[in-house]
């Protein structure tokens, strides 16, 4: 790739969005207000606000591989915090994509260095689901299955959190699974069961917040 042709493109783009209003980028310099906090894969061929159709400043966005949702990872916890406490969203989507490489990765019996520590926390999804799964024979199915659970599992590590049981609380927020069919493009609204989940988690979970 010529580098420099990126800023080409850009100049082109300003170009573009100044022909179409003048007041394009003065408006986009005020404060962002989105509702929605998308947590999403980082794969190259799934860009969030275009697969979505919104524009810039109505989505706050956070992507790392596999779309996960780690305890530990104080990046994603502080997106997190900021999304819920300070932007006021009301909206918190872990949408995964068929085709991801790093669920594909978990899969396998492989040693893949420092990859290690993050794909166990998909190989435990499987682990939770390992009758269902094995109970799929087609390869394909089973991978796309894993994914869908995966997503499951990541809105569950949401709910678990403190930032996420207080907004429950205090306001409307609702957190949604979802899956881009990166085949045909479409968005997929995996309908999760949350309240029969949490009837199932909270007595462990309850953080008392």
């Amino acid at each position: 790739m010529d580098l420099e042709q990126i800023f080409k493109n850009n100049e082109a783009w300003i170009a573009k969005k100044l022909e179409v209003d003048p007041d394009y980028f003065q408006r986009l310099a005020q404060p962002q207000t989105p509702e929605i906090l998308y947590i999403g894969c980082s794969d190259s061929r799934v860009s969030a606000e275009e697969l979505m159709g919104l524009e810039p400043g109505q989505a706050f966005v956070h992507r790392n591989i596999a779309n996960m949702v780690v305890s530990i990872d104080v990046n994603l916890m502080s997106v997190l915090k900021f999304a819920i406490r300070h932007l006021h969203v009301k909206h918190v989507i872990v949408c995964g994509h068929y085709g991801c490489g790093g669920v594909r990765a978990a899969m396998r019996q492989e040693d893949l260095g420092i990859l290690n520590p993050w794909l166990r926390n998909i190989r435990d999804v499987y682990r939770l689901h390992k009758l269902e799964l094995n109970a799929i024979s087609d390869e394909t199915a089973r991978y796309n299955r894993l994914i869908e659970l995966n997503v499951q599992e990541q809105c569950i590590n949401l709910i678990k959190t403190a930032a996420v049981q207080q907004a429950y609380k205090q306001r409307l927020l609702k957190v949604h699974g979802w899956v881009f069919d990166i085949y045909t493009g479409k968005l997929i609204d995996l309908k999760i069961p949350f309240d029969d989940i949490l009837k199932q988690i909270m007595e462990i979970y309850d953080l008392g917040v």
